[in-house]
């Protein structure tokens, strides 16, 4: 099992300034098209070669996971729920991400 956060309480809490680790998982064209600004970006096509890196930024941090609509994020979820990691998805995804967005690399 893993917890699920909106969009809106993840825009909530960023801008609260809480310590998050933000992992988009969507290929390298989707991030191009927009990302938050404070994620880390991870594609499902490289997850388990690079599952290493999850704990790159801050390791007390909740790892969330964010994808286009919130499907493979929650699949990612519940893979590492079964490894034992504690995790977040974004329910919705970026499809419902009110906040800004980057674009490019």
């Amino acid at each position: 099992m893993y917890e699920e956060w909106s969009a809106q309480d993840l825009k909530d809490r960023l801008d609260r300034g809480e310590k998050l680790n933000l992992v988009d998982v969507r290929e390298p064209e989707e991030w191009r098209e927009g990302h938050i600004a404070e994620a880390r970006h991870i594609p499902l096509s490289q997850f388990t070669e690079r599952v290493g890196e999850l704990h790159a930024e801050d390791e007390d941090a909740p790892l969330v996971f964010i994808c286009r609509s919130g499907n493979r994020s929650g699949r990612v979820c519940d893979y590492l729920s079964q490894q034992g990691y504690t995790v977040v998805n974004m329910a919705g995804g970026m499809l419902a991400w009110p906040g800004d967005v980057r674009t490019g690399d």
